[in-house]
């Protein structure tokens, strides 16, 4: 049995960290929308329909800009899922033309996004921050082949202390309008750690060196930051 009100044990600061393991907090990109839900709610608390659609507002913005706390593999080598999804593609293919890497088609895994992941994105893999490219583009069906070359996107690319080079892409989907990219180059980033976010719907393509064989397959869920999509050869 739990601690009670008449328990010792029992104070707002333990209820405080309870609700908080329990109740992922909200990246702060997500925090105005939020923020513009509870304002509605306010101003129309004296209309029934204006307060609930209100509260029903902050409350999905909450739960899609949700911040999930997450416990990466700690093996050496371990290229994580660099956000939540459905793995919809394995295959080879070129990498982003704006980062300069050649045409040689690298091993490629695309997860993609609905509108109930969270749309946070994680490093998937511990090193130095080498190249961060936007390029303009549509905003079509993240889910169709097509958005990896079409669609606009944001291009991470990694290098490991091992020299091995890793891209993270986000691909802005059919309801995304904007992508959130707080990593520069320069930084050092840790396996896991978040670096950016995607609004409504998206995908994030993840180029692995040559050489690297996915442990994942089509239709698996992978779990950002912890699920591992392969391993450094």
């Amino acid at each position: 049995m739990g601690p009670t009100a008449e328990d010792p044990a029992f104070s707002p600061q333990h209820a405080l960290e309870l609700v908080r393991s329990a109740v992922p907090p909200v990246h702060p990109a997500g925090r105005p929308f939020v923020a513009a839900g509870l304002a509605t709610a306010l101003v129309g608390r004296n209309h029934r329909w204006v307060r609930r659609a209100g509260l029903l507002a902050a409350a999905a913005c909450a739960g899609f800009f949700r911040h999930p706390k997450r416990v990466p593999p700690t093996r050496p080598g371990a290229i994580v899922a660099p956000a939540d999804g459905e793995i919809c593609v394995i295959d080879s293919a070129a990498p982003p033309a704006e980062l300069s890497m050649g045409d040689t088609p690298l091993p490629r895994v695309s997860i993609f996004l609905s509108l109930l992941d969270a749309h946070v994105q994680r490093a998937p893999v511990s090193g130095a921050v080498i190249a961060v490219q936007h390029r303009p583009g549509r905003f079509g069906s993240a889910d169709l082949a097509a958005a990896s070359t079409e669609n606009e996107r944001t291009s991470l690319r990694i290098r490991t202390d091992t020299g091995a080079d890793v891209v993270a892409v986000q691909i802005a989907g059919l309801l995304a309008r904007r992508i959130v990219c707080d990593a520069h180059v320069g930084d050092k980033l840790t396996v896991g750690e978040t670096y950016g976010l995607i609004r409504f719907g998206s995908r994030l393509d993840t180029y692995l060196p040559p050489g690297t064989e996915p442990l994942v397959k089509v239709g698996q869920r992978a779990v950002g930051g912890e699920t591992v999509l392969a391993e450094l050869p």
